[in-house]
């Protein structure tokens, strides 16, 4: 199982990793706001249909707020990304939010069921040799604004992943679901309030549509794997 496990973890980084890099490319085009909101409601469609024809089996009451503090969490750390990606900030945004992401429930697991097992500690200290390494070395310590989106990113991932998993106890797709509503929901609110144009360009209509098909596996596959 742990094996199972490991495997739908890897897929869902990769697909999750594949489509952040097209959402990076809509943003060069379009506001943030608005990408993210589409891709949700694409997903939101796909991720409708499946728990309908899987017969995937409705979650608790409980479930659904956890599944929408996921959302909020999701829609947050997505934008601020987004944004990071499309100012030219791949190289510090993407390793600097992932490990910030993955350290936040490891911290999370580590007051709930104790310590984790010391290669758990040997990776994430060589995550932090490559975060230094493929950030520009020593020169990245000169500019801590670079910092500020990706962190802030990567903490609301964080999040994401903690809350996610606790509304997965018995349904894969439904928490999903609960999700995608809330975060289109208060996208699309805060948007509004603050008169955003948030339509989106045409050219950025392809990566939207394939960052959401591929943000939509990511997840599956990471409740499938907290499970």
């Amino acid at each position: 199982m742990a094996s199972i496990s490991v495997l739908f973890g890897l897929i869902s980084a990769i697909t999750w990793g594949a489509g952040d890099f097209n959402g990076g490319l809509a943003v060069k085009r379009s506001n943030p706001y608005g990408v993210v909101m589409i891709a949700h409601m694409v997903s939101l469609v796909l991720l409708v249909v499946l728990a309908v024809a899987l017969s995937d089996p409705l979650p608790q009451g409980a479930d659904w707020l956890w599944g929408g503090a996921a959302g909020i969490c999701g829609a947050v750390g997505l934008v601020l990304l987004y944004r990071a990606l499309a100012s030219g900030q791949m190289s510090v945004a993407a390793p600097v939010s992932a490990l910030v992401a993955a350290a936040l429930p490891v911290l999370v697991g580590f007051v709930t069921d104790g310590l984790v097992g010391w290669l758990t500690l040997i990776g994430f200290a060589l995550a932090l040799v490559a975060v230094w390494l493929i950030s520009g070395g020593a020169g990245l310590g000169l500019d801590w604004k670079r910092f500020v989106m990706p962190v802030v990113a990567g903490i609301s991932f964080g999040g994401f992943f903690i809350f996610i998993h606790y509304a997965s106890g018995v349904s894969t797709l439904w928490p999903l679901v609960a999700v995608r509503v809330v975060s289109i929901v208060s996208l699309l609110s805060f948007s509004l309030i603050t008169r955003q144009k948030w339509i989106p360009a045409r050219e950025s209509v392809i990566p939207i549509l394939l960052s959401s098909v591929l943000d939509t596996a990511g997840n599956a596959f990471y409740v499938l794997s907290a499970q």
